[in-house]
């Protein structure tokens, strides 16, 4: 039987996505066998992340500094706007690379079920910046849930006043995938996004 600290720490990592009791105990030993190498290093960096974490004023993106790293770069193209439900939604596009504007990260997305109104996402924030003009896109990059999609119709309702041209992430049909493995919805958008060939 490991200590009370011990058991603290292997709760605590249980509780993180993809973590559960086991691996969480494999990771905290893993850790105590390295103490002074991998558990040092790793001290340190979430001791330095906790001192320094903020939220970009701009676009809501995580990072330690405000503006966040993507809002400061120079390169960024600022006609065009993509609009996440949240952070990881913005860290999985951006690490892809094939996006070279600004983003907007929601912080969740609609959800009458859960209570989520538009008043407690950053909507308004994104009305702003888009009132504020120098927006040529807005690409609503929404999950392929009902809410998600919900979502990405509010905002389209909400901006087609302005001068912008919205667009939306396609969905269906994922390279590699196999018809008789896909789900109905799947199958059904994709059919709908068809195009031409050639």
């Amino acid at each position: 039987m490991a200590s009370q600290e011990i058991e603290t720490l292997a709760a605590a990592l249980a509780r993180l996505p993809g973590l559960g009791p086991r691996s969480a105990r494999r990771a905290v030993l893993w850790l105590v066998k390295r103490r002074e190498t991998a558990l040092t290093q790793l001290l340190g960096a979430l001791a330095a992340v906790q001192e320094t974490l903020v939220e970009c004023d701009i676009c809501g993106n995580v990072d330690t500094r405000d503006p966040c790293g993507i809002c400061a770069d120079p390169r960024r193209d600022p006609r065009s706007l993509c609009v996440v439900e949240d952070v990881a939604d913005l860290w999985a596009l951006d690490r892809a690379k094939l996006f070279t504007g600004q983003y907007h990260v929601l912080g969740g997305r609609l959800s009458a079920l859960e209570g989520v109104r538009p008043e407690d996402l950053t909507i308004a924030k994104l009305i702003e910046r888009v009132t504020a003009g120098g927006i040529d896109e807005v690409v609503l990059a929404m999950n392929a849930t009902l809410e998600g999609q919900t979502t990405a119709h509010y905002i389209a309702e909400r901006l087609e006043s302005y001068p912008v041209r919205i667009t939306q992430l396609a969905h269906g049909l994922p390279v590699g995938g196999e018809l008789d493995y896909l789900d109905e919805g799947t199958l059904a958008q994709a059919l709908r996004a068809r195009r031409p060939v050639g």
